[in-house]
């Protein structure tokens, strides 16, 4: 069933987190942010939104990182229900894939609980003050890639924070599978 986050909370402080990647380091929020911006994504390998735009958000990654954003994927499904998500097939994907950011292991939750991240993708954009700029989409697609042409929506929203600091104030929600919480 697909879900949407709510609209972006503007301002909202990024919570702490310490988590273990797939690159064997554990990596901080602190590690992880950007001089100009971070982006914090909750992925899963499973989830056909993700594996519909996977290549995208690599590119964009890669983009944003050149400007001086720092990156992370988080994943917090319950790997007991869906094995596919487990840390050692996200070690795999983040290799075969050229991850180019952290891949990182949520596996009590409570970080994609502290977050209020809701879908798989769920995209939380930071200011270089850790405040929160974007809840939006990457681009148009949804269970099957959008235009090639689609307008890079989060890549924009993120291109203008790491300039002025401030997310575009139109902006829409991501959409994907649930987080597959624990019992």
């Amino acid at each position: 069933m697909a879900v949407s986050p709510p609209v972006c909370n503007f301002g909202w402080k990024a919570p702490d987190f310490t988590l273990p990647g797939t690159d064997g380091r554990d990596w901080s929020l602190a590690q992880i942010a950007g001089p100009r911006g971070t982006l914090v994504m909750f992925l899963c390998n499973h989830c056909p939104y993700v594996q519909a735009v996977l290549d995208r958000i690599l590119r964009d990654a890669r983009d944003m990182q050149a400007l001086g954003i720092g990156v992370a994927a988080i994943s917090s499904n319950d790997v007991v229900a869906y094995p596919e998500d487990s840390f050692g097939y996200m070690c795999e994907l983040a290799k075969r894939k050229g991850f180019t950011f952290p891949y990182l292991l949520d596996e009590t939750q409570a970080v994609a609980k502290a977050y209020d991240a809701v879908c798989t993708p769920d995209f939380f954009g930071f200011n270089a003050d850790l405040e929160l700029q974007y809840r939006g989409r990457l681009d148009a697609s949804g269970r099957t890639p959008g235009p090639v042409d689609a307008r890079r929506e989060l890549f924009e929203a993120m291109k203008q924070i790491a300039q002025t600091g401030q997310g575009p104030r139109d902006q829409v929600p991501s959409m994907g599978c649930s987080i597959k919480w624990k019992t």
